[in-house]
């Protein structure tokens, strides 16, 4: 069984916010793939599923903490402890400040960068399970970071974003076969910009 666990606020105040894109996501995987309808379990929103790939099916239970951010290890380690989840069955999804707008990087381990989410979890669970970061950008500034992520993305970013949550959802059946190469390989590659068109030679 998968744990996807997708972080964010709750409360349509937060909705928007760049702090959000994991729950964003989380919710383009449900859709994408069919899953149930949410219900409250595990202090947060649960969705039950499926992510089929070559390799077969596998169940997947989709968790938005409905905690708030900085709490959001109690909801993930009550799920863990009552499904007895190895941590290397548990992929949280993110917002990452540090990646470029549109980028996305997967990994199992690693530090939590100051993110309060990864930092509750992590004191709840330990630090091994996997990460998917999805690039938001930094603002440039320290002192703004805050109000960078609690902030709605901007009209123009949804130009990026969209397709990204798309290749996220469509990429989903990787992150449950483990294979968080693929995953970002197939990410990549279903956000590329088109090439131009080759020129004819002349004759």
């Amino acid at each position: 069984m998968l744990l996807l666990v997708g972080l964010g606020n709750p409360g349509a105040a937060y909705q928007g916010h760049r702090h959000n894109v994991g729950f964003m996501a989380v919710d383009a995987i449900a859709r994408a793939h069919n899953f149930g309808t949410p219900r409250l379990r595990f202090r947060g929103e649960v969705r039950e599923g499926t992510l089929t790939s070559a390799k077969g099916a596998t169940k997947t239970l989709i968790l938005k903490p409905m905690t708030y951010m900085n709490e959001s290890g109690n909801a993930v380690r009550e799920a863990v402890e009552f499904f007895k989840l190895p941590l290397s069955d548990v992929v949280v999804i993110y917002d990452e400040i540090d990646l470029a707008p549109g980028k996305v990087r997967a990994k199992a381990g690693g530090g939590n960068a100051g993110h309060n989410g990864l930092r509750s979890i992590s004191a709840h669970i330990g630090n091994d399970y996997r990460r998917v970061r999805l690039g938001v950008g930094h603002p440039g500034i320290k002192e703004i970071v805050h109000m960078h992520v609690l902030h709605d993305f901007a009209k123009s970013e949804r130009q990026w974003l969209d397709p990204l949550l798309d290749a996220v959802a469509q990429a989903a059946p990787y992150l449950a076969d483990s294979d968080d190469a693929g995953f970002m390989n197939k990410v990549t590659l279903l956000t590329a910009p088109p090439k131009p068109p080759s020129k004819s030679k002349e004759q």
